[in-house]
């Protein structure tokens, strides 16, 4: 089962994950979207295509840009569509 945590808050949990270059990446439907703000930020990936990010929001706290996913990746990243991966201080465990 992975984890993500920040903030003693459970962002995502799932026992089914793609794992891509160290990276979590949790499926849609098993995040918390109570913490999950649509952020402006994108960047690009050569090979994975235009990343979005999410800034987390728990106890009145913001982690801007924490998560990021991919909602049209590249076909080489078909796999991690819509899935959501974390950074900056979140806690991800396997």
């Amino acid at each position: 089962m992975a984890k993500a945590i920040w903030n003693n808050a459970i962002l995502a949990e799932s026992k089914s994950f793609e794992k891509v270059e160290g990276n979590v990446y949790f499926p849609p439907e098993s995040i918390n979207k109570e913490y999950f703000n649509k952020s402006q930020t994108h960047s690009v990936c050569f090979w994975k295509g235009r990343a979005s990010y999410y800034d987390i929001e728990v106890n009145g706290k913001t982690n801007k840009d924490a998560a990021w996913y991919y909602p049209v990746p590249e076909s080489k990243a078909a796999n991690i569509k819509g899935h959501v991966a974390f950074w900056k201080g979140v806690e991800v465990t396997e």
